[in-house]
């Protein structure tokens, strides 16, 4: 194998692992917003209880308390995964485009091969024709 698709392999690896990476924070950061929305909803039951039941009113403020450092932490996880999901996209991009330099460095050495090979061809083909005609 030469080296090009060594490093060809090598970038398309690292592309495939960023992938599952970013893929992987989505979830996490779509999980995280399914718990927002449920402490959101959990908070909306809440007061219609506490507006169904009088007796229920009195733990109310301590319940809403509770819900609210509970939705900050939240808040604050939902940031952090936004940030690094933005980490996993950026780092996901430069390893596309890395990838796509070694493929393009690749091609151009190809091409510089058949260039070369044609080239001795054509000064094959060109001694065979003056030793041809010199006869």
């Amino acid at each position: 194998m030469s080296w090009s698709k060594s490093l060809i392999k090598l970038a398309t690896y690292e592309v495939e692992t960023l992938q599952k990476r970013l893929a992987e924070v989505r979830d996490r950061r779509t999980a995280a917003e399914m718990k927002l929305a449920m402490l959101e909803a959990e908070g909306l039951a809440e007061m219609a209880r506490a507006d169904a039941d009088p007796m229920s009113g009195l733990y109310r403020a301590a319940f809403m308390d509770a819900l609210r450092v509970r939705k900050a932490d939240a808040r604050r996880a939902l940031a952090e995964l936004e940030i690094e999901e933005q980490g996993a996209r950026d780092a996901l991009a430069e390893a596309f485009e890395a990838q796509k330099k070694y493929e393009h460095v690749a091609e151009q050495a190809r091409l510089m091969e058949r260039k070369d090979e044609a080239r001795r061809e054509t000064a094959a083909l060109d001694e065979l024709g003056l030793r041809r005609a010199s006869r």
